[in-house]
């Protein structure tokens, strides 16, 4: 039984532990063709994307390890990081231009945001998860040079992405009469 859209979004977690069941990267593709559909200004499509799976990981995770310092206590950090990579199925890096305008930029961020949203449910639907990240290292030089990152390009997130081992429970939200204010005079 298919979930309403209501459903789909409150049911959507973000996923830390993946089964070691591989996703078809066809599949892939077609989520990111149902997530094309995402609002943009002037039909821009400012998105841009970097997959890695299977033996490819191991580019995304050597560039990682690149931006993670020296010594022996930030080589262990970086090991245990990478076997938790390794353990994630396919990592996506979502790319968008750095428009120097600022309003094409907003735009740019707010369509490639919404994108990543579209991704986020349809996976969900069909059973995968993801998780969405911005973590430090995604905006070191030697990170960005090493997957492919062009200057004037900006990493909007990486999304780790698999079947989940483990679901998470639903954290509470704030109500939303709490943040709405009406104005109607």
């Amino acid at each position: 039984m298919q979930q309403s859209i209501d459903e789909l979004i409150k049911g959507r977690r973000s996923i830390k532990k993946f089964q070691e069941k591989s996703v078809a990267l066809e599949e892939i593709i077609d989520l990111l063709e149902v997530a094309k559909w995402a609002p943009n200004h002037k039909m821009t499509e400012p998105w841009r994307f970097l997959l890695y799976s299977g033996e490819g990981k191991e580019k995304y995770i050597e560039a990682f390890k690149a931006t993670q310092g020296t010594g022996e206590e930030a080589a262990e950090k970086a090991a245990k990081k990478a076997a938790y990579f390794r353990s994630i199925p396919i990592h996506l890096v979502v790319i968008m231009p750095e428009d120097p305008r600022q309003k094409t930029w907003d735009e740019d961020y707010g369509a490639v945001s919404a994108f990543i949203q579209n991704f986020q449910l349809a996976a969900w639907a069909r059973g995968i998860g993801m998780i969405w990240r911005t973590n430090d290292w995604i905006y070191n030089p030697v990170f960005r040079e090493k997957v492919g990152v062009q200057p004037g390009e900006k990493i909007v997130g990486t999304l780790m992405i698999g079947y989940a081992e483990h679901v998470p429970e639903a954290k509470p939200r704030t109500s939303i009469r709490e943040k709405l204010e009406i104005i109607s005079e």
